[in-house]
């Protein structure tokens, strides 16, 4: 007899270590001051001002929150910053939603009729995915969060437990505008494929509501305008409805967007980890992935198309439930599970970005010391001015702009503390437009230089009454 490769009670403590080595993972980037305010200081922000009772209204990004994706869970998250505010909350957050899903995997695979040993199996295959450890280290998304909820709303309509699946759905919908999609496409699976017609009836009907409400009432109106990745499908339409007319419309323009070497390669690395469990006869569960996989595919940001970011995390329940199919009727091609696991463990070592910890992340190492330094000096919650990846560690507060493309244009009166790194100015930023703006402080007399060491420079500026 075959000795099983983790004994069933191990799968609990495998999910623990991989929570902790998410957070600590997230967590040493953002020592190193690498994580960015765009996304992780838009979210923290925003959460902090939530929990501090404020209007969430992110003054980098210019909207307020709820207009960024219509993700009212940061409303609820934005509970732990009232017990005490802390980006780290965030990652722990994302760390434990990203490994608790190989808990609903594993629900998933026993639910199929596997056998306990292939169902601890398939949870291991959804910890080394690729994916859970990049977008980890990617800031803070709250669409991580439906990743687990999407295996468990389809293990509830499974087991026809309506009421529960109607709640998961909608925790789903308040993680991303977008996810409205993926809920109703889920729905039209669980309802032709799965015959769980409540479920499936439900799942579209509250995907579609959700779906105009949010992209047609609520970030328009918390924005001010279209949803901002509108910019991303230009080529198909400047709006929401005029995309999605054009999709039927002008399919000569829709295959030029769809049929490139970027989609290709994209589509070869999405599937690669899973590849020896995909059976063509067993790829239904897909249809739920089939929104969110054709917005990154027309997509003209490359960022959409790769391994490394969150765009893809609706996509990766619908595969492994591809997989599950296949094991169940036993039409997998790599049958032997040793085999499966080193598959595996091989593509986490080639596509999981863990090499950055000693490579891109320690690009301005010699800079983290005094910028850890001169942020603790950031001793009041007044208006600050700084560089992209300084600025998530400096969030909680109601003003908070970035010294990037545009930045000299700012009337630098207006705020209390201006922190900037001319040895690396950060993204979207040039040694140019920080030595501007270092000359017009030295010319204001209000501003004193409190702080400078290796490039990184700290000013303040008096806000005491004078006599």
């Amino acid at each position: 007899m075959r000795k099983a490769l983790f004994p069933p009670y191990s799968l609990p403590l495998i999910i623990f270590l991989t929570s902790l080595v998410l957070f600590f993972g997230s967590s040493w980037r953002h020592a190193l001051f690498q994580s960015n305010a765009f996304d992780l200081g838009i979210f923290d922000n925003g959460i902090y001002l939530i929990s501090q009772g404020e209007k969430p209204f992110v003054t980098f990004r210019g909207i307020h929150i709820l207009g960024d994706h219509a993700a009212w869970i940061l409303y609820p998250i934005a509970l732990l910053y009232k017990l005490y505010p802390d980006v780290h909350w965030l990652f722990a957050v994302q760390a434990i939603a990203l490994s608790v899903g190989a808990i609903p995997t594993q629900w998933l695979a026993l639910q199929a009729g596997l056998k306990p040993t292939q169902a601890n199996l398939m949870a291991i295959v959804y910890l080394l995915y690729p994916l859970i450890f990049n977008v980890n280290l990617f800031d803070f998304h709250p669409e991580v969060i439906a990743l687990p909820l999407l295996l468990v709303a389809v293990y509830q309509a499974r087991a026809k437990q309506v009421l529960w699946f109607s709640l998961v759905v909608l925790v789903i919908l308040g993680c991303k505008a977008v996810l409205s999609l993926t809920v109703a496409a889920m729905g039209v699976w669980l309802f032709l494929f799965e015959n769980r017609r409540r479920c499936g009836a439900i799942a579209i009907i509250l995907g579609l509501t959700w779906f105009i409400i949010a992209t047609g009432i609520i970030i328009p109106h918390f924005s001010g305008g279209q949803p901002e990745a509108v910019a991303r499908y230009g080529e198909l339409g400047n709006s929401v409805t005029e995309i999605a007319k054009n999709l039927f419309l002008k399919p000569r323009l829709v295959a030029r967007q769809l049929f490139t070497l970027a989609n290709l390669e994209y589509l070869l690395l999405l599937i690669l980890p899973l590849l020896w469990g995909l059976s063509p006869r067993h790829l239904t569960p897909i249809i739920g992935a089939l929104p969110i996989l054709a917005l990154n595919l027309l997509s003209s940001s490359l960022q959409q198309k790769n391994l490394t970011q969150h765009y893809s995390v609706p996509i990766l329940p619908f595969l492994l439930l591809a997989v599950i199919s296949a094991l169940g009727s036993n039409s997998h091609w790599l049958r032997n599970p040793r085999h499966i696991m080193l598959w595996s463990l091989l593509a986490f070592l080639a596509l999981a970005k863990y090499g950055y910890f000693w490579s891109r992340y320690l690009e301005h190492f010699d800079t983290v010391s005094p910028s850890r330094e001169a942020a603790a000096l950031v001793n009041s919650p007044g208006s600050v001015l700084t560089a992209d990846h300084i600025a998530p560690h400096l969030t909680h507060r109601q003003i908070l702009m970035l010294a990037t493309q545009g930045a000299e244009s700012l009337d630098l009166t207006q705020f209390e503390w201006v922190l900037l790194n001319s040895t690396y100015p950060g993204w979207n930023s040039s040694q140019e437009l920080v030595d501007g703006l270092i000359v017009k402080l030295q010319n204001i007399p209000e501003f004193q230089l409190g702080y400078s060491r290796d490039g990184v420079l700290l000013f303040h500026r008096d806000t005491s009454p004078k006599n």
